[in-house]
């Protein structure tokens, strides 16, 4: 499996700062959350979709 190489700095911030609140709270909701990082990071409409299907893909291999 390869690993996905985010190209946008703040994209990189975003995903570490979500990765941090999801082990504080593992049931948080994910969308509210990739919410919250596209308004604190500052990402493009684009960047947030692909930040809520990696979290929602990882969010559903770690289930499996």
């Amino acid at each position: 499996m390869s690993t996905v190489q985010p190209k946008s700095e703040q994209l990189k911030k975003a995903i570490k700062w979500i990765s941090e609140k999801r082990k504080e709270n593992p049931d948080i909701n994910l969308t509210k959350l990739v919410d919250q990082a596209g308004f604190q990071f500052d990402l493009s409409p684009k960047d947030s979709q692909f930040l809520l299907r990696l979290v929602r893909d990882d969010d559903s291999q770690n289930s499996a």
